[in-house]
């Protein structure tokens, strides 16, 4: 079964790693997908994030990295053969905001989502919290 892993890692978090471990075990194959999201503006290039998830694939080899840029994910799952997406939840809000997605996808694409549980050491990084805490001091970053 092929599934997709997308998002902004904008920046890649080590929740974003460990999802990713825990995916890669799951799935024939995982293609993690940096996705524009026109509600966030990006604090590092596109380049730089691919760079960080191939580093953060190393060893995993059902694992490939993709990019997309306008359009819907379901447009793209449909063109990739993709059944299944993966999304990470760290809590309720999380939940709350992925579920009318999930909804959405599989009525437009006929894809499931899978929703696989944050490490708990890790619940509470998320990527604005690491972006704010590298402006304050680089060597803090939990990344």
């Amino acid at each position: 079964m092929r599934a997709l892993f997308p998002g902004s890692f904008d920046p890649v978090t080590q929740g974003h790693r460990d999802v990713l471990r825990r995916a890669a075990l799951l799935f024939d194959e995982v293609v993690v997908c940096v996705m524009s999201n026109s509600n966030k503006t990006g604090r590092f290039p596109i380049t730089e994030r691919l760079d960080r998830l191939h580093a953060a694939a190393t060893g995993l080899s059902n694992v490939t990295i993709d990019s997309h840029a306008g359009g819907l994910l379901a447009d793209y799952c449909r063109r990739g053969g993709i059944d299944v997406v993966i999304r990470g939840v760290r809590n309720v809000r999380d939940l709350d905001y992925e579920m009318p997605m999930a909804h959405m996808n599989h009525e437009l694409a006929g894809v499931e989502t899978f929703f696989i549980a944050a490490d708990p050491a890790q619940a509470h990084i998320s990527s604005t919290l690491v972006t704010a805490m590298s402006r304050q001091d680089p060597g803090a970053c939990p990344e």
